[in-house]
């Protein structure tokens, strides 16, 4: 099984013995893609998912720092914190595999904590809006979250 994420299309396909499993539209970095510590833009090449976090909380569920805050997304919250970059759901944090260009240094996934997330589902997709992560409808994530195991390989591609 391997996900393969195109930022042209805004589409994540999940292939399984290169069959197509499953396909959701994302939302990639406002900002582009690229590498870089900071520089809030999608980092493209291959990836696995290093680690799955969220597994059996209730959809929009409100993680910081990739632990749950005891909170459940709402309009009410959303008034409340206007300006919050909001990670909801499900995490399947990212880990580059190609040293130099998304592993270790100034270009190391991991450590730029890029996710695959959900977002609030007001939040458009087929857009880039994000700050480098993958942005998912929480239902999406969920079903993705279920569906692939950890250190599944990760292909992120223009």
């Amino acid at each position: 099984m391997n996900i393969e994420i195109n930022i042209a299309t805004q589409q994540l396909i999940v292939w399984q013995q290169q069959q197509e499993r499953a396909r959701f539209t994302i939302s990639s970095a406002l900002k582009g893609v690229g590498e870089i510590q900071g520089s809030e833009q999608t980092p493209r090449g291959q990836h696995i998912i290093r680690a799955k976090i969220g597994a059996n909380l209730p959809l929009n569920t409100v993680f910081k720092a990739r632990r749950p805050t005891g909170e459940i997304y709402s309009a009410e919250l959303a008034e409340k914190y206007p300006n919050r970059d909001w990670i909801l759901s499900r995490i399947m944090w990212l880990s580059g595999c190609e040293r130099g260009k998304n592993r270790l240094g100034q270009c190391d996934t991991m450590r730029r904590y890029i996710y695959i997330h959900g977002t609030p589902d007001t939040e458009p997709m087929g857009v880039p809006l994000s700050h480098g992560c993958i942005r998912m409808r929480n239902q999406d994530i969920a079903e993705l979250f279920t569906l692939v195991p950890v250190f599944t390989p990760v292909l992120i591609v223009e």
